[in-house]
């Protein structure tokens, strides 16, 4: 029984491993990205239902990357381009992910 809780923990926490070591990345750049939750939902989301529609794992892939890619770079363009502030971009997006 311990040994099943230890391996879906392990499972569950993977994701979560993946945006953190990707905060890390970002944050070393010298961007503060706080819209890592919400971009994960709207990836996740959109690429399920695009798989389920479709019938395809690779058409739901690509359309979860390219959804998240997207939010990541209106975050790009809010922080560096207008340079506004990356604390209210990336909360705006993550309120934007869950909603």
């Amino acid at each position: 029984m311990l040994e099943l809780l230890i391996a879906s923990s392990i499972a569950s926490a993977t994701p979560l491993l993946y945006a953190t070591v990707g905060e890390i990345l970002t944050e070393r750049s010298g961007v503060l990205n706080l819209g890592v939750e919400g971009m994960m939902i709207v990836g996740a989301l959109t690429g399920f239902a695009a798989a389920v529609m479709t019938g395809s794992t690779f058409l739901g892939l690509l359309c979860a990357l390219s959804s998240a890619g997207l939010l990541s770079l209106i975050h790009a363009f809010l922080s560096v381009t207008l340079r506004a502030n990356q604390i209210v971009s990336g909360l705006g997006l993550t309120i934007f992910g869950i909603d």
